[in-house]
């Protein structure tokens, strides 16, 4: 059945308004009719399965028949920082991050990031990364959208890691060393219910001074086993690795 996330604006008691680009995927995409059903996540409600009552020129009208009950969420809320890499590599690190359970995406603005975004093209990147955040929960029945925030520099990470509980760096130096412990002993411990903020290069890898000045702020850097992976790889290594420990063998 498929799934659309609706604003809490577009409800009314058990009537749910669909429109945008939901409106075009159902009604000229797949054809459905009046009678069809298809899950709808409304924001800060929940999970429901509605059937089509009316379809316009503009807007679906759909009736909420039940609530359901889903856990489809990381249980833990992990935030990836991407140092920013060249092509569609972000394009590709949010819709399998989102895929894998990620929470939120941050670009990073590093020191060995060949891409620069001015305002107007960061504004246009952002919302097409958010569309694609959420055409990938969609398919990947999430209960809640990731957001994609705009890019942060060195010094704006460092204040934004005080709302996070847990603070990882990704560094492929402990990785040539076949450090092994850190992520998992850290996966180990952690609590139900905490944010975790893991930091990856781009495609030069962090600096030795990044890497230093997040350390001091509180980061720790761990290795992702013994290979070197891609900067579009190692976040999705990340989030298998967490939801193994996390959903596989609790």
């Amino acid at each position: 059945m498929q799934r659309y996330f609706i604003p809490k604006d577009q409800m009314k008691e058990n009537k749910l308004i669909i429109q945008g680009d939901d409106y075009h995927h159902i009604s000229k995409v797949l054809r459905m009719n009046i009678g069809n059903k298809v899950y709808c996540v409304v924001e800060d409600q929940g999970v429901a399965i509605a059937t089509i009552e009316d379809i316009t020129n503009e807007q679906i009208f759909t009736s909420v028949i039940e609530w359901v009950n889903e856990e489809k969420e990381l249980p833990v809320h992990v935030s990836i920082v991407s140092g920013l890499p060249k092509g569609d590599k972000l394009e590709y690190i949010v819709q399998k991050g989102t895929e894998l359970g990620a929470y939120s995406f941050i670009p990073f603005i590093a020191d060995r990031s060949i891409v620069k975004w001015d305002a107007k093209k960061a504004s246009k990147k952002i919302e097409r990364l958010q569309k694609i955040a959420k055409e990938a929960a969609e398919q990947s029945h999430r209960t809640i959208v990731p957001t994609v925030e705009t890019p942060v520099n060195i010094r704006q990470l460092v204040d934004l890691a005080k709302q996070y509980d847990v603070l990882l760096i990704a560094y492929e130096e402990e990785a040539k060393q076949n450090e092994k412990s850190v992520l998992s002993r850290t996966l180990q411990n952690i609590e139900v219910g905490s944010s975790v903020l893991v930091v990856f290069g781009p495609e030069g890898g962090l600096t030795t001074s990044e890497v230093d000045t997040l350390i001091n702020a509180g980061f720790v850097a761990c290795g992702l086993g013994p290979r070197i992976l891609r900067t579009e790889t190692a976040p999705l290594y990340l989030l298998s690795a967490v939801s193994y420990q996390l959903e596989l063998m609790r």
